[in-house]
């Protein structure tokens, strides 16, 4: 009888443990779960203020590497104003003369630069998007690292 007993007693034991395994593992599983649903909405946060902020990046960008904002005031200006691609940088020649023109429709001006505010204009824009690549590898670095760190049972787990 007390072999018998034995066994159940040990079983018991082995049962417990693999109960415990399987919370462990649940508990990891739902702590993953965690970090990939919030490093989707860091993703989708990003994504849509990216395309938010574009217009009005763009237009801060262009005002900070010397284009002008201008309003077209004669009949002229406001026919090659109403022909312009929105949103979209253009280069021209007039007279010899390059020429960069940015139309902003919902503000009803163009920007205008000439060569030296494009080439600053898209130094500016390269270096903006090198800081935004740093910011996001490190949102998901954190992202990341919070959902590793105890991740296989903290300081006190079993590994056996």
């Amino acid at each position: 009888m007390p072999s018998v007993r034995l066994k159940f007693f040990f079983l018991d034991n082995i049962s417990l443990l693999h109960l415990n395994r399987l919370r462990i593992m649940k508990t990891q599983q739902s702590v993953l779960n965690v970090v990939l649903i919030f490093a989707a909405t860091v993703t989708a946060l990003f994504v849509a203020g990216c395309a938010e902020v574009g217009s009005g990046n763009t237009t801060s960008l262009l005002t900070a590497a010397g284009f002008r904002a201008r309003t077209p005031q004669t009949p002229r200006q406001q026919q090659i104003y109403a022909s312009l691609p929105p949103y979209q940088i253009e280069r021209a020649t007039v007279k010899g003369h390059v020429f960069y023109v940015y139309k902003d429709e919902k503000a009803g001006v163009a920007y205008i630069g000439r060569e030296p505010e494009y080439q600053r204009y898209h130094e500016l824009a390269v270096q903006q998007q090198i800081a935004q690549n740093y910011y996001m590898a490190a949102e998901m670095d954190r992202a990341a690292a919070f959902g590793w760190y105890g991740a296989w049972g903290g300081p006190g787990a079993l590994w056996w």
